[in-house]
């Protein structure tokens, strides 16, 4: 692949901190760092229009209308779904997959594993997995603790509880 040989370490830890901060923070990417544009693909559980999802997307149809980079994107993909459609951004020769992973930790750490020359950018409670799987994460243990702080003063049953959407691995329901 041309955008990654072998020993471009630096340039690919570059490109992914780049774009996690442009996915991130919404800052803008400089066109001088980058001669060709990089093939950038999303995968999103929800509607782009989901308030998490929204951001990043955002974000990266930024860097897309500056001509940073070429972006395309598949939403509302099943967790039963999401490695086939990881596989599929790879086999395309996407420079950078984009997504969430707390459902699918296991199966998109397997894909980044078989795909060395392919970034992935992943939200994930877990760490990096080099050569080529970086994370990003919403840090809510701590408001999530302080609300638990919260609910636990004001209970009279000393019975507090929690409403999860489903389990992830990080925090099993």
């Amino acid at each position: 692949m041309a955008h990654f040989k072998q020993g471009s370490w630096h340039r690919r830890a570059f490109l992914i901190a780049a774009v996690a901060a442009t996915t991130a923070f919404g800052l803008s990417l400089q066109p001088s760092f980058a001669a060709d544009q990089i093939k950038v693909a999303a995968i999103y559980t929800v509607p782009v229009e989901q308030q998490w999802v929204s951001r990043i997307d955002k974000a990266l149809k930024a860097a897309e209308a500056r001509g940073d980079i070429t972006y395309t994107f598949s939403e509302n993909v099943a967790n039963t779904d999401y490695e086939r459609v990881m596989r599929e951004y790879a086999e395309q020769g996407m420079d950078l997959v984009v997504g969430e992973a707390f459902a699918v930790e296991r199966a998109a750490r397997k894909v980044a594993a078989e795909y060395p020359d392919t970034a992935f950018l992943m939200g994930s409670s877990f760490g990096a997995a080099k050569p080529n799987f970086s994370v990003f994460d919403n840090w809510i243990h701590e408001p999530s603790y302080l609300s638990g702080m919260i609910a636990g003063a004001k209970t009279e049953s000393n019975i507090i509880g929690m409403v999860g959407g489903y389990a992830i691995l990080i925090l099993p329901l």
